[in-house]
Parts: structure tokens; C-alpha cells; sequence
């Protein structure tokens, strides 16, 4: 029995000899390659650029009063259409305390001088009417009364401006009333009825009313890197994706380019501007996030191929066509794509990627 038990594994042991050469000698045996095949084909390669930015309104005006005071009303509010010179808001004015005893003032000795004119235009009016003196001397009191009489006018219109920012005989041109200075929509009004408002002079911006501009004139406004922008010109077209309007895109062209970079994280960016093509069914908002895309190089009705079929040996290029190794010129790429300049034409069968089992 032992006998046979040792017989039984000297057989296995030979089995398992024999089984791992087989598979050693079949393993170093070299299989055949399958390859893919692929035709070249007439398309179009394109490369783009892509920038990011905004869309913004090409003109977008601060509206700020002409003179301090209160927010008494305010008329519109953000969003509404607005035309040149409709009124957004009126400011009361809050006088200033030395200004109005000034006013005041000259209101009080204007009117002593025109009482104390008057009376003596009186007299003399009555001596002319008995012919007692000449009509000269008459009429030189009578422009000394209208002079006096317009000073006065004078002095009340100026106490009514400091008072109430409004000019009797000029109230069509208050600039208590705050109006707009273009057609166009309100995007924001940051003040409030109360609110405290600086007028623009020398010295102040003034405090913003409102916020006009026309939408209908919308630019593209983004930075490209030094490296492409060399590659582009004002003039050329684009492509606008705007992700908030389910990535839809307008077309757009390339209007301006900075002359001088700005430096940013170690890199140096162009300002570049382009303006929109909007249709008509189409309403933006300001300050959309947007990727611009410039087409830099093309290749229209071209001989392509995968580039993965290309070949490379030391600065030659190559594909099998009919399992010939056989040279061509390449092109423009995409990344996926190339072109074939010389050494293939549409229809024919090359060499892909190899198939593997």
C-alpha cells in the first residue's frame, strides 16, 4: 500500500512538471497583434480658446443729486424702465442755519430799500405830474424804484432756493428732483425714503440715487493670459455660454483688448471686451457669470485622422496604411484629431489602436 501511495505522487509530480512547462513555453510565445482600422476622413478641426468673465451693461451711470439733503419720495424702483429725464426721487432740502439768517437778512435790507426807493419814486412822480421837475430827473427815480423792486424779487428767490431748493421764477429747473440722464432700466436704487444724501461737487462723488443703464447693450468683459492673446484681434468672433440660461450661447464680437497687462498670481492677463448680438426674445441681467470661446486656428474640409494612429520617430511622422509604414505631414490638432497635409487622402485605411482580447 505504501508503495503505491508513493508510486501516485511520483505520477503527480510529474503531471504538475509537465503542465507548468506547457504553460511556461505557451506563455512565451509571442501572440499576434489586431489592430483597429480606421479611414481617413474630410472634417473640420478648429482650436479655441476659452475665457471666463461677466456680462455687464457697455454703460452704466451713477445717478447723484445736485444738492444735499433728505430722500422725501422716491418714484421708481430697481428694474423698471426708466427714460431721460423722468424723475427717480425728490430731496428736501435741510437749510443751513447760517446760510438761511444770511438770506433772511438780505431779504429784510432789500425791502427797506425798496419801501424807502418807493417813497421817494412817489414824490417824484407827483412833482412830474404838476410839472414841477424834469422828466429826466423823474425817470432816473423811476429806475432806481424797478431796480429796487428786482433786488427784492431777487432776495425772496434766493431765501425760497436756500429754504426749499426750488427758484420761483426757474422752478422748471429745480435740482431737487432727481432725474435720470439716459434712457434705459434702473438696476439698483441704494437709498431709502429718510435717508441722508450728499450733492456731487469738487470735493464728494455724492451719494448714488440710483443706478441706470441700457440692457439692451450688453458687452462680454473677461481677461485671457499673455501667452494667446497674441493670437487674437479686435474683430473676431465669438462664442458666449452664459451657465444661468441653460447654457445658452450668443454670438459676440471682439471689440477691444488692452493694450497693457495686468499681473496676477505670477501671470500676466489682457482685459479684453466683445460685444453681444442679443435677440429680441432674449432679456439679461448684469453681472452673469459667462465663458467667451475664440476660434484661434482652423482647418476647414481637411484630411483628419485619429491621433492616436500617428507614429512618432525622432522628428518624422508616420501611419500603416495597408500595414506599410508610410510617411505623412501632420497639421492642426485638437488633442483628438489631426490633420494630414501630405501622405493620406480621404477614403484610405490605416492603422488604428490595437484591440486587445
Amino acid at each position: 500500500m505504501r508503495k503505491f501511495f508513493k508510486i501516485l505522487f511520483f505520477i503527480a509530480l510529474g503531471v504538475a512538471v509537465i503542465w507548468t512547462f506547457s504553460y511556461l513555453f505557451k506563455k512565451s510565445q509571442p501572440k499576434e497583434k489586431v489592430y483597429e482600422t480606421v479611414e481617413a476622413t474630410i472634417g473640420t478641426i478648429q482650436k479655441k480658446t476659452v475665457i471666463t468673465g461677466q456680462i455687464n451693461p457697455r454703460d452704466e451711470v451713477s445717478i447723484k443729486p445736485q444738492v444735499s439733503g433728505i430722500i422725501s419720495k422716491i418714484y421708481k424702483e430697481a428694474g423698471q424702465m426708466i427714460k431721460k429725464d423722468e424723475v427717480i426721487a425728490v430731496v428736501k432740502i435741510i437749510p443751513d442755519v447760517a446760510n438761511l439768517t444770511a438770506t433772511e437778512s438780505q431779504v429784510k435790507l432789500a425791502k427797506l430799500n425798496l419801501d424807502n426807493v418807493e417813497k421817494t419814486y412817489e414824490r417824484q412822480k407827483a412833482l412830474k405830474d404838476k410839472g414841477l421837475i424834469a422828466t429826466e430827473e423823474f425817470e432816473k427815480s423811476q429806475l432806481e424804484y424797478e431796480q429796487a423792486k428786482e433786488n427784492y424779487n431777487n432776495a425772496l428767490d434766493q431765501l425760497n432756493i436756500v429754504k426749499e431748493g426750488i427758484s420761483k421764477n426757474a422752478s422748471q429747473y429745480t435740482n431737487t428732483s432727481i432725474k435720470s440722464t439716459i434712457d434705459g432700466m434702473i438696476l439698483d436704487i441704494p437709498v431709502k425714503v429718510g435717508n441722508s444724501v450728499i450733492n456731487s461737487n469738487t470735493f464728494n462723488d455724492g451719494t448714488t440715487i440710483a443706478t441706470v443703464a441700457d440692457m439692451r447693450d450688453m458687452i462680454f468683459e473677461g481677461k485671457m493670459d499673455e501667452t494667446e492673446v497674441g493670437r487674437i484681434s479686435e474683430g473676431m468672433p465669438m462664442q458666449i455660454t452664459i451657465g444661468a440660461m441653460n447654457d445658452r450661447k450668443f454670438d459676440a464680437v471682439l471689440e477691444y483688448i488692452a493694450p497693457k497687462g495686468t499681473s496676477e498670481s505670477g501671470a500676466v492677463f489682457f482685459q479684453m471686451k466683445a460685444r453681444l448680438i442679443i435677440p429680441e426674445d432674449v432679456t439679461l441681467r448684469a453681472g452673469y457669470s459667462a465663458n467667451g470661446e475664440i476660434i484661434i486656428e482652423q482647418a476647414v474640409d481637411a484630411v483628419i485622422i485619429p491621433e492616436s494612429c500617428i507614429v512618432y520617430s525622432n522628428d518624422s511622422t508616420f501611419v500603416y496604411k495597408n500595414n506599410v509604414k508610410t510617411p505623412v505631414t501632420t497639421g492642426l490638432s485638437d488633442g483628438v484629431n489631426i490633420v494630414i497635409n501630405e501622405g493620406l487622402e480621404a477614403g484610405d485605411q490605416i492603422r488604428g489602436n490595437e484591440i486587445f482580447k
